[in-house]
C-alpha cells in the first residue's frame, strides 16, 4: 500500500538560475561576494524577492 502523500509528491525542480550571494556556514547567513549581508543589500532584495537559502534542510534534521 502507498501513502497517500506519495501520489502528490514530486521531486525538486532544479532550476538553472545564478544568485549574486553564497550560505556562509559560520554567519548562518546568505552573503555576497564583497562580504556583505545579502538580506541587507536593497537591489538584491528588489532584484531576486528574497534571499532563501537551502542551511535549515542542511541543518535541521526535523525539517
Amino acid at each position: 500500500m502507498q501513502p497517500f502523500t506519495l501520489n502528490y509528491a514530486r521531486p525538486a525542480v532544479q532550476l538553472d538560475v545564478t544568485v549574486p550571494y553564497a550560505y556562509d556556514s559560520g554567519l548562518q547567513l546568505n552573503v555576497l561576494p564583497d562580504g556583505r549581508i545579502a538580506a541587507t543589500d536593497h537591489a538584491t532584495l528588489r532584484a531576486l524577492g528574497t534571499t532563501t537559502s537551502t542551511a535549515g534542510s542542511k541543518t535541521h534534521f526535523d525539517d
